[in-house]
């Protein structure tokens, strides 16, 4: 081996050790980057859609460097090429001190901090409508009849297609769990809705809708008139039900659709979201041989009758007190 060999041999041993040095060091400082706990300032950590990362890191880490940055982004590009994730907007809950890898898990899925809206037996649309508007910028109104008054758990951020779908799933698996019920052979899906939605709003607990159910279940076989004041409510007010005096004799001669005084057998739609509660009591097929009722304020409750002469005996002995 000549000189111009043994110098060249030389500088190539000096090189791969200065090469190896600077490959551990690097190697060191970044996985010191990994393993070091960033200071989040702001909790929940709020993402939001499109921003970049360098901006998502500027405004929530504290003890942050512009190499921290550069390295994470490095780091990022590398592991979505592999398991093709991406930054999600929305909130997230995050600990006071997270590593980056930590840091990284959370944002590459959607919203850990879990939201919840109460749809309420009764419910009018509006009532929905102002609920929904809280979370949702793109909202629209839900028909009654689409989903079942329930507690609904979504992640921020959820889109409001996808959140009304998941309401909607819910209502399917119920009326699959019930499908084999002697109801479902009388009555459709959207039918058994619209006489849950007259409960809401006409009962004043279970037991009282289980017999007003019992009711609109005898005048419909006998194709009587339902002649339910919760319908007048909704056809006079156009379903907000806001109004500020009691119902007129007046009132009950207002020609609407839904208003069951006019017209025989149920109104078109739901005029309410019903609750699993109330189907339930509609799918225990209750029987009675009431055919009326009237609300009764000295005991706050309704009071039955089989026929309209008992009715009207008991609504005298009321009257008379």
């Amino acid at each position: 081996m000549d000189l111009e060999e043994q110098t060249l041999h030389y500088y190539l041993k000096v090189l791969s050790v200065i090469l190896l040095i600077f490959l551990f060091f690097s190697s060191f400082y970044i996985l010191n980057i990994f393993n070091k706990n960033l200071i989040i300032k702001n909790n929940p950590l709020k993402i939001s859609k499109g921003e970049k990362l360098e901006n998502i890191l500027k405004k929530n880490i504290i003890n942050y460097s512009k190499l921290d940055i550069e390295i994470f982004k490095m780091y990022i590009k590398l592991d979505n090429f592999f398991k093709k994730d991406f930054i999600h907007h929305g909130e997230f809950f995050i600990k006071k001190e997270t590593s980056i890898i930590d840091l990284k898990k959370i944002i590459s899925k959607p919203s850990n901090i879990l939201k919840k809206i109460t749809i309420v037996e009764g419910w009018s649309q509006k009532k929905l409508n102002l609920e929904l508007s809280k979370y949702f910028k793109d909202f629209y109104p839900v028909p009654y009849s689409d989903i079942i008054a329930d507690t609904y758990l979504f992640q921020n951020g959820t889109n409001f297609n996808f959140f009304l779908e998941k309401l909607k799933m819910n209502k399917l698996k119920y009326f699959k769990t019930n499908n084999k019920n002697k109801l479902l052979q009388k009555f459709t899906e959207k039918e058994i809705m619209i006489i849950g939605s007259l409960l809401e709003k006409e009962g004043l607990d279970l037991e009282d809708k289980r017999k007003i159910s019992s009711v609109i279940f005898n005048r419909l076989k006998k194709k009587m008139k339902l002649q339910i004041d919760a319908t007048v409510l909704y056809s006079i007010t156009n379903g907000d039900y806001e109004l500020d005096r009691k119902l007129l004799l007046s009132d009950l001669k207002f020609d609407h659709p839904y208003n069951t005084y006019i017209y025989k057998g149920l109104p078109p739609e739901p005029i309410s979201y019903v609750g699993k509660k109330t189907l339930d009591i509609l799918f225990e097929n209750y029987n009675t041989d009431f055919l009326f009722y009237f609300f009764n304020n000295s005991l706050k409750r309704h009071i039955f009758s089989n026929n309209f002469a008992e009715h009207k005996k008991k609504l005298n002995e009321f009257r008379n007190k």
